[in-house]
């Protein structure tokens, strides 16, 4: 269920805003949004998962508060992460 190295780098390098930045917003909301699509499909597997249940919920709302961060701080690079990663608004 969790992401490998390789996907993780793959992650970072298409969202980094600079050379060396692997914690900035857009790279954090991007590996919750891929972690949040392998539980997904995981939890409808497995529906009785419960407490993997509760780590989707607690990572949709992580991902929730750093779009949210971002929405304050910068209103153009919120709408490019929501634009690249096809999330609704």
């Amino acid at each position: 269920m969790a992401l490998t190295a390789e996907q993780k780098k793959k992650i970072i390098k298409l969202f980094a805003t600079g050379k060396g930045d692997t914690g900035s917003p857009e790279i954090q909301v991007a590996l919750l949004s891929e972690n949040i699509s392998q539980l997904t499909k995981h939890l409808q597997d497995h529906p009785k998962d419960n407490h993997s249940r509760r780590g989707l919920l607690k990572m949709v709302s992580k991902r929730r508060r750093l779009l949210h961060y971002l929405l304050k701080k910068d209103d153009n690079r919120y709408k490019v992460i929501i634009g690249k990663l096809k999330l609704s608004k």
